[in-house]
């Protein structure tokens, strides 16, 4: 029998799979034909440690580590740069101080993207912001549940979830298998998958991130260029591979699906970015979404479940499921051994399924 089944090979379930791999006999099952189909192959892919609600940053503090030296390490440098214009004034600052950034003059904001415009008139900057490279983590986190005995499978639908005596049978293709623990690790699909188990759903509402891919700007050379984020995050962009992906982050709610960008939120995002910079968008190489997935409070949801501890959670990473993964799966397999977690306590109760006493 196995020990724990993790359904969904995102980062979410290869990391969770990967800590769980100490505490017995794994198995990955991942509905695509890849790892990080969905939502962890179309992420933006950055760690900055202060982005997101406290329990997200408790998370992000306690992942660092890892990122950093984990496997030979899974960051490069970036930056983060902040820019705001006499009409947001307001909003800049409380983005300042939100985001832990340090005010530059606009002579050094033009030196880190020198195709802002003169209605950028205040900018904020730290070096503190890191490239993530998503495929070697998430390979780093699947190789190890490997070497601990375990399995990874791809093209492997979960269609039914039984609960026994013993555990769980559990429908995947024309096999039948048998856990002790089933881990719901599927991103937009986690309320589905509670629902397929007869375990109370949470309430996740999966929401479009859209991207699109331009070229650099009048050939300039764009690969030491920062993150660029418009006041109250209202666009951003980032270098990728010698072009610009930018994004208008919308958060449009919808059913789990394989999501695809929006032709007119797309052209609303862009028209904000041009609002800022010099060199107008003629061509757009390629666009994407993704849906990032949030529980009602916006904290993950992490551990066994109240009402039946066989059935754990590793979901609603939002768009922090990079950053917060080495942390968040120690958390998981922490609570699930009944070890003393990482982080503090307060952090652990905003962050476990029984906070949502109303389900």
């Amino acid at each position: 029998m196995i020990d724990f089944l993790v359904i969904g090979g995102g980062i979410a379930g290869t990391s969770v799979g990967a800590r769980l791999s100490t505490l017995g006999q794994v198995v990955v099952l991942e509905r695509e034909s890849a790892l990080a189909y969905h939502a962890s192959g179309r992420s933006a892919a950055m760690f900055e440690e202060s982005y997101g609600l406290p329990s997200t940053i408790a998370l992000n503090k306690a992942s660092r580590d890892y990122h950093f030296t984990a496997n030979g390490g899974v960051t490069s440098a970036r930056g983060l740069l902040l820019v705001g214009t006499q009409d947001n004034a307001a909003d800049f600052e409380a983005d300042l101080v939100s985001m832990q950034l340090e005010e530059i003059s606009r002579e050094d904001a033009l030196g880190l993207m020198p195709i802002l415009n003169g209605s950028v008139t205040r900018a904020g900057y730290h070096a503190d912001a890191w490239d993530l490279d998503t495929d070697k983590l998430v390979q780093d986190f699947a190789r190890e549940v490997r070497a601990n005995g375990g399995a990874v499978r791809t093209a492997a639908e979960v269609s039914g979830l039984t609960r026994t005596a013993t555990g769980w049978e559990v429908m995947v293709g024309g096999d039948v298998l048998h856990a002790r623990n089933v881990v719901n690790a599927a991103g937009a699909w986690v309320d589905e998958i509670a629902t397929m188990a007869g375990v109370a759903p949470i309430g996740i509402r999966p929401m479009r991130r859209s991207m699109a891919r331009i070229p650099a700007p009048s050939g300039h050379d764009v690969s030491g260029w920062p993150l660029v984020f418009g006041v109250a995050e209202s666009w951003y962009a980032k270098p990728d591979a010698g072009a610009l992906i930018v994004s208008p982050a919308d958060e449009v709610q919808m059913p789990p699906m394989d999501a695809w960008a929006d032709d007119m939120v797309l052209a609303e995002g862009l028209a904000r970015y041009e609002e800022h910079v010099t060199e107008p968008v003629t061509q757009m190489l390629s666009n994407w979404a993704g849906l990032r997935s949030f529980a009602p409070d916006r904290n993950l949801v992490l551990g066994p479940d109240n009402a039946d501890p066989t059935f754990i959670w590793m979901a609603g990473q939002g768009g922090y499921g990079f950053q917060t993964a080495p942390a968040a799966s120690q958390l998981v397999a922490d609570l699930v051994a009944a070890r003393a977690p990482e982080i503090e306590a307060d952090m652990v109760t905003q962050l476990q399924v029984g906070r949502f006493t109303n389900r």
